[in-house]
């Protein structure tokens, strides 16, 4: 673990990196968990004008995470993006604070939090290009590193945020720590990377924008990504479920879900660390087929839990399987289209999206023939479909015997 973080602080493009992913971070922590709130009671958006404008905001973000990824791979590099990007953030979440009102903030999640949301994807594509001549296993070491920092703020924020503003008249300060959040991203962006782009090969090919679309949906990309999104709509469907079960079949309270959230959340960040680990000496399906598995098993029993101690014990199974699920992908996806890094990283919005819907829909037939528990049971089923799928597209045993 210490030896990643060494390899992070070294490098001083990652480290800039890492910085910028904790305030990227910080901005989304800060305000995701009060958006709902701000958006429908203090601005009064009725909720079916809330859940469609959620719904495209998704769709601007990821298109905007792909367009912003084939444009970095024409440019050969991802200053200018980012700048760009991060520029969207900044007036998003200011005029959010500053001008109140329903339009100002339809106008806010549906155009600019999105398009500044797609820094997420840049940055992982920038440490992609920057560890190019990296050896594999420190790749491997410097992604879950970077995620690590980007669970690290969402573990610190929202309780700081929330207790800053408790008791107060309104939450609209959290958009003025978010904007703030994205100026500091911005500063990093602007001072910590090189102004002059990296020279470019004379025989680098130039890909059109149609042409870079049809490399995603080739057959190859899609399979994998289905598999992907299918083990990382498990993590939503379990957002959706958990405070249903511990505050219903289990019999538990509103703070016990804050609690158990909190101790995952944590969690995730040493298991991480430890999945790299993992996955520099075997190999990334087999160490995500181990994670998916796990958070398979954790699904199954939160849908048999009937007190709260159940599910406190299982925070140590979720955020063993969850830390799992949510770094691995990174490398696996990116690797998917390996020698474009802003395209290859524009999977991880696409995966986001692609796993949010197959959610909704797990989650919509699970409560539709049974109950929050049988959902949650559901979803361990699509995760263990995803396995079987990445299985039979990769062959994990055969890769590792042929090395």
């Amino acid at each position: 673990m210490l030896s990643t973080l060494t390899l992070v602080y070294r490098h001083p493009p990652i480290r800039v990196s890492a910085l910028a992913i904790f305030f990227f971070g910080f901005s989304g922590a800060a305000t995701s968990p009060y958006m709902s709130l701000v958006g429908i009671r203090e601005l009064g958006l009725s909720d079916a004008i809330y859940s469609v404008l959620m719904m495209a905001a998704a769709l601007v973000n990821v298109s905007a995470s792909v367009t912003a990824g084939i444009l970095a791979d024409r440019l050969g590099h991802f200053r200018s993006p980012m700048l760009f990007a991060g520029t969207f953030g900044v007036v998003g979440f200011g005029i959010v604070y500053l001008l109140p009102s329903q339009l100002v903030f339809i106008i806010a999640a549906l155009v600019f939090i999105p398009i500044f949301n797609s820094v997420n994807s840049l940055i992982f594509a920038n440490v992609r290009a920057v560890s190019a001549g990296m050896p594999v296993r420190e790749l491997i070491a410097v992604n879950s590193a970077i995620r690590a920092v980007l669970s690290l703020s969402w573990v610190l924020v929202p309780g700081v945020v929330g207790a800053m503003l408790a008791g107060g008249p309104s939450m609209l300060p959290a958009y003025l720590l978010a904007a703030l959040a994205c100026l500091i991203c911005l500063a990093l962006f602007f001072f910590g990377m090189p102004k002059e782009p990296p020279p470019v090969a004379e025989n680098r090919p130039h890909y059109s924008f149609f042409a870079s679309i049809r490399q995603i949906g080739s057959r190859s990309v899609v399979s994998r990504l289905l598999a992907i999104a299918l083990i990382s709509s498990m993590l939503h469907v379990n957002g959706a479920v958990l405070p249903l079960v511990v505050t219903g079949k289990a019999g538990g309270t509103t703070a016990d879900v804050g609690v158990i959230v909190g101790i995952v959340a944590f969690l995730e960040i040493i298991f991480i660390l430890f999945w790299g680990w993992v996955e520099m000496r075997t190999s990334t399906v087999i160490a995500m087929s181990a994670g998916a598995v796990v958070y398979c098993a954790y699904m199954i029993f939160l849908g048999l839990a009937d007190q709260p101690r159940d599910i406190y014990i299982l925070t140590l199974v979720s955020g063993l399987g969850a830390a799992g699920i949510i770094a691995i992908p990174i490398t696996y996806l990116q690797n998917l289209i390996a020698d474009r890094a802003g395209l290859g990283s524009s999977l991880i919005a696409v995966n986001i999206f692609v796993s949010g819907g197959l959610s909704s829909l797990l989650f919509a037939v699970g409560t539709a023939v049974s109950d929050y528990a049988g959902t949650a049971i559901l979803g361990a089923v699509a995760g263990l479909t995803g396995i079987l799928l990445l299985w039979f597209l990769d062959k994990p045993f055969a890769t590792v015997t042929d090395r």
